[in-house]
């Protein structure tokens, strides 16, 4: 990949070296104890012990989704490879999981564990050409990451890929009853919508996108995310309305009835503490602003 140039502007411009010597056990630890702050998610454990192997670390992110991590520590290491075997093997091994969380968690946060994207990150200090290529072939939730340890302890992380990947469909039991129970999904009301009402939602996917480059989609199951490093918004559709939930202060706008509302204390799906409805052209005009804020804030 090409080389990224860091450049000091103190006492005149001087270019910073970069280096891998950044032991892979020590960039292990590093982004086990930050991994919130680094990739948005919590982490549950390091060296994860499955069949025929050990996840390098594991935990799971703020859409509550199993995210695993693997670090690529020799030339000849295919940490993609790798990955891609222990998600298959955590998605045929979802109890094993669930009782991490719990251990770690406890029951609310097993319980609303979502299996629709979960997620493998791939940390290394390069990638080749054709490993993005083969990873945006596989159409399954893998992101490459490079690191490189600048002089004045700066470390870089750059996302090499987006996956553009569908939402994995659980299986259910052969129950009417439970079948009508079970709440529908995003993409099952986004489909029973007007068309009037599906352009409006898709004005707004393309106005989200459009903000930047580093915004990248995640489809779950009952609601689509936009990030950053962090959900920066996370979008509901229903019959006759779409509900935007922002990651912003309530406090810092002017809330108006039946337009803005303030979620802190009221449960939802997704995240976000500003929640904006969204029913018209109008409406949607006005939350541009409260978009914007929300992707510079991010």
């Amino acid at each position: 990949m090409a080389e990224i140039k860091l450049f000091s502007l103190r006492e005149g411009v001087k270019e910073c070296s970069s280096s891998e010597v950044i032991l892979e056990k020590e960039l292990q630890t590093l982004i086990e104890q930050n991994m919130e702050t680094f990739f948005g998610v919590r982490f549950l454990k390091s060296e994860y012990v499955v069949t025929n192997g050990r996840m390098d670390s594991i935990g799971i992110d703020e859409n509550n989704s199993p995210v695993i991590f693997e670090y690529k520590r020799s030339q000849n290491e295919n940490v993609i490879n790798q990955g891609l075997f222990y998600l298959d093997w955590l998605l045929d091994h979802k109890a094993n999981f669930k009782l991490l969380v719990i251990e770690k968690l406890g029951m609310e946060a097993a319980n609303n564990i979502d299996w629709s994207v979960p997620c493998v990150i791939c940390v290394a200090h390069d990638f080749t050409k054709y490993d993005i290529h083969a990873v945006n072939q596989m159409q399954r939730n893998i992101k490459l990451v490079s690191y490189r340890k600048y002089d004045n302890d700066l470390l870089l992380l750059e996302h090499l890929n987006t996956p553009t990947v569908k939402p994995i469909v659980e299986n259910t039991i052969n129950d009417s009853d439970v079948k009508n129970s079970a709440p529908k999904s995003h993409i099952e009301k986004l489909a029973a919508v007007s068309d009037d009402l599906k352009n409006l939602y898709y004005a707004i996917c393309d106005f989200i996108e459009s903000l930047g480059d580093d915004i990248v989609s995640n489809q779950l199951k009952l609601y689509l995310a936009y990030k950053k490093v962090q959900n920066m918004v996370c979008i509901e559709i229903y019959n006759k309305q779409i509900i935007l939930f922002l990651k912003l202060n309530p406090e810092t706008v002017n809330l108006e009835k039946g337009f803005t509302r303030d979620m802190r204390s009221i449960g939802h799906y997704g995240t976000g503490d500003l929640q904006i409805t969204v029913k018209n052209t109008a409406d949607f005009e006005k939350a541009k602003p409260l978009l914007e804020k929300a992707y510079n804030e991010a």
